[in-house]
């Protein structure tokens, strides 16, 4: 068992901390200690205002080095690359706990599709405009989907047309950023360690979709496909 956190930007950065926490305290038996954090990217000055950093080097390592310090009964690990639909297999694996915050419908989709070979796995996927944003929970036990996988009702996944980080030259990765603010990347990453300790206290994700509105303040979870409601009130 691992927690696999892809992305330490706007969401990670404020996402790995509390899963450390949380992995390094808790006595559910399906908490980890082990932690991988993936990311091919590298913090910049301008990410300052909104992410966490001491370093402007590659984010896994950097939050993998920051973290050490404070969690020594962790082993944390990191890989300073982008996920793609070759490697997933390495990264993501049975029984993980994977949570991913990427900005781009086309990891979202690699890592969907991964979980879906996997007998057992939960995945977290959390994501934000300027605003407003959604969580996502895909878990697979004994070989079956108990919630949806990332694409279903979101074609934008199933079919993206955005390009992978691996695709984009620099010029493109800063135009490809969408302006954020701090408080909508906060609510994300609030919300999906919320939906993880659910599950680690009682072994149920009882939404596979929540979105909020910092704006307004309001949140609202996803109706659940009839095919799949029944698998979760009888968890």
């Amino acid at each position: 068992m691992r927690t696999v956190i892809i992305g330490l930007g706007g969401i990670g950065t404020y996402l790995a901390e509390p899963i450390c926490r949380i992995s390094s305290s808790s006595k559910s038996p399906r908490a980890s200690r082990r932690i991988l954090m993936v990311d091919g990217d590298k913090y910049e000055e301008r990410n300052r205002e909104r992410q966490i950093f001491r370093e402007q080097a590659n984010k896994a390592q950097e939050t993998c080095v920051r973290l050490k310090d404070f969690f020594p009964n962790l082993e944390i690990e990191f890989k300073p690359t982008y996920i793609t639909a070759e490697n997933a297999f390495l990264f993501i694996k049975e029984n993980d706990s994977v949570f991913l915050g990427v900005d781009n419908h086309a990891t979202r989709k690699i890592v969907s599709d991964r979980v879906a070979t996997l007998d057992n796995a939960l995945l977290i996927s959390g994501g934000n405009e300027v605003r407003d944003g959604n969580a996502q929970v895909y878990r697979r036990e004994g070989g079956k989907d108990i919630t949806p996988p990332l694409t279903f009702a979101h074609p934008e996944i199933e079919f993206p047309t955005d390009k992978h980080p691996n695709d984009l030259h620099c010029g493109e990765l800063v135009e490809a950023g969408v302006t954020q603010v701090l408080a909508a990347n906060l609510a994300a990453a609030s919300v999906m360690v919320s939906i993880y300790t659910i599950w680690l206290q009682e072994g149920k994700t009882p939404h596979h979709e929540i979105y909020f509105d910092i704006l307004t303040g309001n949140s609202r979870s996803a109706t659940l496909p009839a095919v799949f409601s029944t698998s979760v009130k009888g968890e």
